[in-house]
């Protein structure tokens, strides 16, 4: 309460913070325009009963699920990104430009990512809306019509990636996750509504044992997003005339869960591909295809092996989007140039093998973390049979994760304002 009101009292923090929520609010009501000829209940059974479209439809506020002009949320802007980050490991042009270039390289990276995202916008609003035309959802809607659909839902898709960008320059957390914690908070009504509609005297015990359950979960977030490995790093010293420089010692932090919930999005952006292609390919005209989709189709509907390919792809983007942010090889030249050394290693490559070593097994616990909370639910509704609770594990890690992280960015401008 006392850090509350020191934040009211900066005209400017509290300038920021409004400003946000005001987006906030002007992001919900962009989730909320439907576009037209839609069939409301046909739409909410099908997004129902697709785990992947009802788990993205949660990300998006609901936006999905009412087939708003932003239905598609950030997923465009996030495949564009993930786009971006692989190509940089086939393009030296590309890292060069994402991590050695300064700034000025990372803002005209940022700049491809957003006009990549208007092509993918393009093809997944013209795919969901031809999957849901095919489903019956979707009906009446004439040439004229599917060329206004898509280019509402293109310019839907940029203007919530405006949004995100505009919310990041505010310096109080990251806007991408910052909308993506609105849109889960937007649904919390609605599952508490549907957990109180499905409530019996039997289920008080389960109840009780899923609340249990969400402290532990909160609570292991919070330890393994703040946990990190010191490696220690001394400095040599060094006598310039009559100054001494140097002869300090200092660590470098390795975090448990450097990648925050970056990977789970990914993860998610990439099981959508072959889930909505696999749901338009249903009703081809040619068999093998028709069977093969359906074939797939079937697959990702299946709990375990959706689970299992959620969590194998959780743990890859992990350590993917680790060896995309955290290069060991220029860490340690940074070290050495400035003449430091990690006690018991040799300057140089050897420092940078021991990083590498050191943040694998880091990462595999942290890898291992996110793809246990992103499975979580899964577990849950399969011993419970209750499926309010499908959309907790995930949606709790990302509201702790950027709640942690918009406090600190606080925090770190309230000392500006004390210094």
């Amino acid at each position: 309460m006392n850090k509350l009101l020191v934040i009211l009292k900066k005209v400017d923090l509290r300038n920021k913070i409004f400003y946000i929520l005001a987006l906030l609010a002007v992001f919900r009501l962009i989730s909320n325009i439907p576009i037209p000829a839609v069939d409301a209940s046909a739409l909410r059974g099908f997004i129902a009963q697709n785990q992947i479209f009802g788990l993205i439809s949660t990300f998006t506020g609901g936006s999905l699920s009412t087939l708003s002009i932003g239905m598609l949320g950030l997923g465009p802007y996030i495949t564009a990104s993930i786009v971006m980050q692989v190509l940089t490991m086939i393009f030296p042009a590309l890292e060069r430009m994402y991590k050695y270039d300064g700034e000025a390289g990372r803002a005209k990276f940022n700049q491809y990512s957003r006009l990549l995202t208007v092509p993918l916008a393009m093809l997944q609003g013209y795919a969901f809306l031809g999957l849901l035309s095919r489903q019956g959802i979707v009906t009446g809607l004439t040439t004229f019509d599917w060329i206004t659909a898509v280019t509402v839902i293109v310019a839907g898709s940029v203007f919530i990636m405006w949004l995100g960008e505009i919310i990041s320059e505010r310096n109080i957390g990251n806007g991408a996750s910052i909308l993506i914690l609105a849109g889960i908070v937007a649904q919390a009504p609605t599952t508490l509504q549907q957990l109180a509609f499905t409530y019996t005297r039997a289920d008080l015990f389960i109840y009780l044992g899923m609340a249990l359950l969400a402290l532990v979960v909160i609570a292991g977030v919070a330890f393994i997003s703040e946990a990190q490995r010191n490696i220690p790093v001394n400095y040599a010293r060094r006598i310039k005339g009559s100054k001494v420089y140097g002869g300090v010692s200092t660590y470098l932090p390795l975090r448990v869960n450097s990648t925050g919930v970056i990977p789970i999005i990914f993860a998610l952006s990439i099981l959508l591909f072959p889930s909505m292609a696999a749901s338009f390919l249903a009703g081809s005209n040619i068999p093998v295809v028709s069977s093969l989709a359906l074939w797939v189709n079937n697959f990702l509907q299946n709990a375990f092996w959706y689970s299992v390919i959620y969590m194998l792809l959780v743990v890859m983007f992990t350590y993917f989007y680790t060896a995309v942010t955290f290069d060991p090889k220029s860490i340690s030249e940074g070290i050495q140039k400035q003449g430091g050394y990690i006690p018991g290693i040799r300057p140089g490559q050897p420092t940078a093998h021991f990083l590498s070593f050191l943040l694998n097994r880091i990462n595999l616990v942290g890898a291992l973390f996110l793809g246990g909370i992103a499975v979580l639910p899964n577990i849950v509704r399969s011993a419970t049979g209750i499926s309010a609770f499908a959309i907790g594990g995930t949606s709790i890690l990302i509201v702790v994760a950027v709640a942690l992280e918009t406090m600190k960015q606080i925090d770190a401008q309230l000392s500006m304002y004390e210094y």
